[in-house]
């Protein structure tokens, strides 16, 4: 069989949902389980046992400092942020190793600069409970902006994805009763790999 149809069959049933590219490794028939990603609910079950956010991913810290606030995020701080304390996180399965998330927080520099949150080292608990201690503020509110893409060359090579797959983009603002930001965190994740469930009330007024 001639390369051509190979790579033209490939693709085929890559586009098919049934194999997925992994690169410089090779195509794989392609798991049916996907991660669910269930945004507020993680913050009580943390509260109550005290531990990450994600305990079922592997986190590695890839970089923690001070830096200037990204232009995407910009617009959620308060006018004049220049500077942030930043964490970003690479989640990894912890029985596979497959990279399941590219991971960053932004916090504010009055509340984490020359603190232990400044150091590439992951937290024992999940960073909002950190963030709490150091502020003596509590998350109180949310907003999430969810934002669907392709993938970069840098996020293809990270998440080991074929060049042009999707991801589901998150950005996540969270701030204390009194409207103060509190963290911004962004997520990348897989979208093949991906399934988002939100469970809310719904509100009986206008």
């Amino acid at each position: 069989m001639s390369l051509p149809t190979v790579r033209q069959a490939l693709g085929v049933l890559r586009a098919e949902g049934l194999i997925e590219s992994r690169h410089g490794i090779g195509s794989f028939v392609k798991e049916t389980d996907r991660l669910q990603r269930a945004g507020w609910r993680h913050y009580g079950r943390a509260r109550a046992d005290q531990k990450l956010l994600t305990p079922h991913l592997r986190h590695e810290i890839v970089f923690a400092g001070v830096e200037p606030v990204p232009d995407r995020v910009a617009d959620l701080f308060p006018a004049g942020t220049t500077q942030v304390v930043t964490r970003r996180r690479h989640l990894y399965d912890k029985e596979t190793g497959r990279p399941e998330e590219i991971g960053a927080s932004y916090i504010p520099m009055d509340l984490a600069a020359g603190t232990y949150l400044e150091e590439p080292t992951v937290v024992p608990q999940a960073l909002f409970l950190c963030i709490e201690d150091l502020s003596g503020k509590r998350y109180a509110r949310a907003r999430d902006r969810l934002i669907a893409r392709l993938a970069t060359a840098d996020e293809s090579m990270i998440l080991e994805l074929a060049p042009g797959s999707p991801v589901v983009h998150v950005i996540h603002c969270a701030m204390a009763e009194d409207e103060t930001v509190l963290e911004v965190a962004e997520s990348i994740w897989p979208a093949e790999r991906t399934v988002i469930v939100n469970e809310y009330p719904i509100t009986t007024e206008s």
